[in-house]
């Protein structure tokens, strides 16, 4: 080897050390700052608010707000129907980050209330983004499958919703999942795994249709990618968040309970909800973490048993 050739193979070697120097300085420079971000999560004592708020607040700097049931002491009221209030909250805490949980989710009682569903979960989202854009703040968006074929008022407020969060000046991410289960600090919202809660704790009967048929998504799966969506600056994306696996509330509750030695009796409700295929590719296009129907049964099983 010519001493030209030992220089040049030192140079490139040395040019690499820099470069893999450089790439960690700036991962641990993002890293240092990420504690100070300010975020506000609206909705935090909802069933899948509270989880997103117990899993990210020692992670970030998280102010949350709730509108009746005042969860975690530390949380905020907000009536977010209120343009007035919502101004007021958001300019006062100034959030670089606005996650919105906040909706009535009862499609049934979305049906039979819809002026104040429409309230709530479209007009209520339109505060919010007006409000974000005052401040310069991205939103993260709490949607939902059913924009995919909105035949009821639930759906087609949640794609209203979704229209006037495209509008964000700083950005958006609108994640969208199918029915979601797993554990959250909120046991107490009548939601479908909260019902298998009580089969276990209160030993209500377990009785489960077996007509729709849904992809279920892992509650804590949403906490994870929010997080990553925070560290690796995402934007601009709608993101369905689901397992590839179709699956009935029997079949979840009969995986579940089996477990308990609970049984678990089969209805069919003749429900005909659309079925709403969603594909996991832009998960793994953005580096996001992605479940199987049995991983989330695992981690549903061992969050129950701790």
């Amino acid at each position: 080897m010519t001493n030209i050739q030992i220089i040049k193979q030192r140079y490139l070697k040395a040019k690499r050390i820099i470069i893999k120097r450089d790439k960690f300085k700036e991962e641990m420079e993002k890293q240092i700052d990420l504690p100070k971000m300010k975020i506000l999560i609206i909705g935090a004592s909802s069933y899948v608010g509270a989880r997103i708020y117990s899993d990210l607040r020692n992670k970030f700097n998280v102010t949350g707000t709730y509108n009746k049931n005042k969860l975690f002491k530390e949380l905020i009221k907000l009536d977010i129907t209120n343009s007035k209030e919502v101004i007021e909250i958001i300019k006062k805490i100034k959030p670089e980050i606005i996650i919105h949980v906040a909706a009535n989710p009862n499609a049934r009682w979305c049906e039979q209330n819809q002026k104040l569903a429409k309230g709530i979960n479209e007009n209520g989202t339109k505060n919010i983004v007006e409000a974000a854009n005052l401040i310069n703040a991205k939103i993260i968006f709490i949607s939902s499958d059913r924009v995919a074929a909105p035949i009821n008022v639930y759906g087609k407020t949640k794609l209203a919703s979704e229209n006037y969060v495209k509008n964000t000046k700083k950005g958006f991410v609108i994640l969208r999942p199918s029915l979601v289960m797993g554990l959250s600090p909120n046991t107490t919202n009548d939601r479908p795994f909260n019902r298998i809660l009580k089969n276990i704790t209160e030993k209500t009967p377990a009785i489960y249709d077996t007509s729709w048929k849904f992809q279920p998504t892992y509650l804590g799966h949403i906490s994870e990618t929010i997080e990553l969506i925070i560290k690796n600056k995402i934007n601009k994306e709608i993101i369905p968040i689901s397992a590839p696996e179709l699956k009935t509330r029997f079949d979840i509750a009969k995986d579940i309970l089996s477990k308990f030695n609970i049984e678990v009796v089969s209805v069919d409700n003749k429900d005909k909800s659309p079925v709403v295929i969603g594909k996991q590719d832009k998960l793994k296009e953005l580096g996001l973490p992605v479940y199987s129907y049995s991983e989330i049964i695992d981690k549903i099983l061992k969050e129950i048993k701790k």
